[in-house]
């Protein structure tokens, strides 16, 4: 019996209350907007399908309704317009972020959190620093998503499954992040590597540019905003995995937004490593070998997002 609480039905939150019913994964969902009617009618839609998946409790509610929640995910906030930066939306959303904390702390105290709205680093920031819970259970969807765009890029080049790939983006869900392709790897076998490794008669595999690879992951988001207006099956299917991750009692490695303290000589700023993540929440960081320019290069994503925390008006 698992309870989960989202808190904002925009077209996130509900693609995220229906991929969380279609695979049965909760058998509770109490789905909380400040537009009730909004959250009544998308949740009126779902459950109305569940004789056809497996049984689940859906249902808006307010605050008072998230106790005992396993789960609470926060996707709420003003959305990405056409040309807008995530980081744009920073004082906006902390400010929203600030009024839900008390609300949501006060029924649902021991819940771990998932922090989707954007700019999520910077939420993930402000949830750390306001709610006063572990920082294990404070989780920032951060570049899993990124890392799910690179997997599905790379899988196309080299004509492979996506779960032999095995590489990641680090840093912040926005344009400073980066991929350290030093431990890029498919099969472990290195990536620049891979193509003459392997002997298959009729396949040439194309040379792998690196910078056409990286523009592709940060440019999907605003690539999807500028043809249909938002992004929200992708960043909810990613979600919804985190979600299985936290319900299962095998930990699995994510690259999830969490507070950094010391790691790779950073700190009091939240942006995506490889953690551990499991029942216990985010409770562990595997800190990758990096090279001397990957370390440069995750530093620039610190004081990117250092620099937006320090011009926000708390």
């Amino acid at each position: 019996m698992n309870k989960i609480t989202i808190v904002g039905t925009g077209s996130v939150g509900s693609t995220i209350a229906y991929t969380l019913t279609v695979t049965g994964m909760a058998s509770e969902i109490v789905m909380i907007d400040i537009n009730g009617e909004k959250a009544m009618g998308e949740a009126l839609d779902i459950r109305q399908g569940t004789p056809f998946c497996n049984s689940c409790s859906l249902y808006a509610g307010s605050y008072a309704d998230a106790v005992n929640s396993d789960i609470v995910i926060l996707t709420s906030g003003v959305a990405r317009k056409p040309g807008q930066s995530r980081l744009d939306l920073a004082q906006i959303n902390v400010n929203i972020t600030r009024s839900i904390i008390p609300e949501i702390t006060k029924y649902a105290p021991d819940a771990t959190y998932v922090i989707v709205s954007n700019p999520v680093d910077i939420l993930t920031y402000t949830f750390c620093k306001y709610s006063g819970l572990p920082q294990e259970r404070i989780i920032g969807s951060g570049t899993i998503l990124d890392t799910a765009r690179l997997r599905s890029r790379l899988s196309d080049y080299f004509f492979i499954n996506q779960q032999n790939v095995h590489a990641y983006v680090l840093g912040e869900h926005g344009d400073s992040c980066f991929i350290p392709w030093s431990v890029a790897n498919i099969s472990n076998i290195p990536i620049n590597e891979y193509g003459k490794s392997v002997q298959m008669r009729g396949i040439d595999f194309p040379e792998l540019k690196y910078e056409e690879v990286e523009e592709y992951v940060k440019k999907s988001g605003a690539r999807i905003i500028s043809r249909k207006g938002a992004t929200f099956y992708a960043v909810s299917i990613s979600v919804c995995h985190l979600v299985k991750c936290l319900l299962s009692g095998i930990d699995t490695t994510l690259t999830v937004s969490t507070m950094l303290n010391g790691e790779y000589g950073i700190d009091d700023v939240c942006l995506s490593l490889l953690n551990v993540v499991g029942e216990k929440g985010a409770h562990s960081k595997v800190l990758i070998p990096l090279n001397d320019d990957e370390l440069k290069a995750l530093h620039h994503s610190a004081d990117t997002l250092k620099g937006i925390i320090n011009s926000i008006t708390w």
